[in-house]
């Protein structure tokens, strides 16, 4: 079952979309919007699949989707919690800024807090004020969960996970060591984020949702031009369950949470820092972890971040080359405009 919310009000409006993402059906009757649907979930999942499958066979009404037309599928959550799951991004990234590696690291899982009043819609452009503050993108994903009670196991938290969907979880990356450096955490450094156009139930997803993860390659292109091809499924330290259970260690998370991956990376086949597409890598899901690599193999970066203009792309497609989730399609824009 895929769901979006078509953009109109705060919290936009609940639609059913078709598994080629083709057709919408309104969910009105059901739930006026995904979070009131992830409230009273056991009520309206079957109804939701009810109409996911007439949808599917042209038995109700239905009209064209359109991804422009979409916001993020929670305009707004309660909260949006954001991990990093792959650990190899963060020994690439902390390596560049001459920072310890903990050894840590490789078995507690890092996560912060991010902003969850306002998200970017899919097709939004990401609005920055000011180059100089190091704008970059981050191709990773994310579930929404239902309720999960504080303490709850792996087990109980994979069982909570409701939906998935892509998300570009936009950094300034220059802002970064100035507020790390009060020990208190990011906060101006992250901006609005963007998801995708869909979300998407874990069975749905067949043989792509298996363990805790989404398996298959994260495309993201960067004017145009493939820029990351990393496997969501592969380096991944911790799984969804693994996150969603470290987030609930101290607190009960609502209905309508969002628990990220971080950033998607893979080592290189030699062990090594992944390499760019055009030297027969899979490339990067962020410009920081691209940098750094130059930085360690050329002694300094090139690779600029990101300028007004510049466009991202990030989606996932199907063995059959058909876009999963929809396109997280974003222009680079001076603030306010």
């Amino acid at each position: 079952m895929k769901l979006a919310s078509l953009k109109g009000g705060r919290d936009g409006r609940l639609v059913v979309v078709s598994s080629d993402l083709a057709w919408f059906a309104p969910a009105d009757a059901i739930a006026p919007t995904l979070q009131a649907a992830l409230d009273d979930w056991d009520r309206c999942e079957p109804l939701l699949r009810g109409l996911a499958t007439s949808l599917d066979h042209g038995a109700v009404p239905r009209e064209r989707f359109h991804e422009h037309d979409a916001h993020s599928p929670l305009p707004r959550a309660y909260q949006w919690a954001d991990g990093s799951a792959y650990v190899n991004h963060v020994a690439l990234v902390r390596k560049a800024r001459a920072a310890d590696m903990p050894d840590s690291f490789w078995t507690d899982p890092l996560m912060y807090q991010g902003g969850s009043d306002g998200f970017l819609g899919p097709r939004d452009p990401i609005p920055l004020k000011d180059e100089a503050w190091g704008c970059d993108l981050e191709g990773e994903v994310a579930v929404i969960t239902g309720d999960v009670p504080m303490g709850a196991s792996r087990e109980e938290a994979l069982a909570a996970i409701r939906l998935v969907m892509l998300v570009n979880d936009v950094s300034l990356r220059n802002l970064i060591p100035g507020e790390l450096a009060k020990n208190f955490g990011f906060f101006q450094s992250k901006p609005a984020s963007a998801f995708s156009p869909v979300a998407v139930t874990p069975d749905s997803l067949g043989d792509r949702w298996k363990d805790g993860k989404l398996h298959g390659a994260l495309e993201v292109e960067l004017n145009g031009k493939s820029f990351g091809e990393a496997d969501a499924g592969v380096d991944m330290t911790f799984d969804f369950g693994v996150l969603i259970a470290h987030a609930a260690k101290t607190r009960a998370l609502s209905a309508g949470t969002i628990i990220g991956s971080g950033t998607v990376s893979n080592r290189d086949a030699d062990g090594g820092p992944g390499k760019p597409i055009d030297q027969g890598g899979l490339g990067y899901s962020c410009i920081a972890e691209v940098r750094t690599v130059e930085t360690l193999l050329a002694g300094e970066a090139k690779t600029p971040f990101l300028r007004h203009g510049d466009r991202v792309r990030i989606e996932m497609r199907d063995g059959k080359r058909h876009s999963i989730f929809g396109a997280i399609e974003q222009e680079v824009a001076v603030s306010g405009t």
